[in-house]
């Protein structure tokens, strides 16, 4: 089965922006945002989505996931059908040692939130943590989107 390894940090300030190498637009929203199983549908840039993801294990480390790419009309036509509530950020790709970061800079409701994740390809993974990481937040449901969407940043 398709699973990710990722983990997941809060960001304590800007200075990743220098070493980033691109920046992407996204929307997403949910399906289904049941924990044990999230159904997102999301629009980054020109591109669509498809993603199906089960629950994390105890560490919040790995879960289930599959993901397919749409066509945008059948995007368009699939976000009409999501529940309420919406993720939009930009993602800044910050390569470090041989992993790259995923910086999500948070906009709208979640505005103020930045978090890093960096995937791995097994959990015991060594990779260079920058000075710009904080907290890790790994399996904290506070941090997914899917709870992001319903219980924005700016409400906590």
């Amino acid at each position: 089965m398709p699973s990710e390894i990722e983990r997941k940090f809060l960001v304590k300030n800007l200075d990743f922006l220098d070493a980033s190498t691109g920046c992407l637009q996204i929307k997403q929203g949910y399906l289904c945002s049941a924990p044990e199983r999230t159904v997102r549908i999301r629009i980054q840039d020109l591109l669509a989505f498809m993603t199906i993801k089960g629950i994390s294990d105890a560490s919040g480390v790995s879960r289930y996931e599959w993901e397919k790419k749409l066509k945008m009309a059948e995007a368009l036509e699939l976000f009409a059908l999501c529940e309420p509530g919406s993720i939009e950020k930009q993602r800044i790709l910050v390569p470090v040692g041989k992993h790259c970061y995923e910086v999500d800079m948070f906009l709208g409701a979640n505005a103020g939130l930045i978090l890093a994740e960096i995937e791995l390809t097994h959990r015991d993974e060594k990779f260079e943590k920058p000075q710009w990481l904080g907290e890790e937040v790994t399996g904290d449901h506070r941090y997914y989107n899917s709870y992001l969407a319903k219980h924005p940043y700016s409400s906590w």
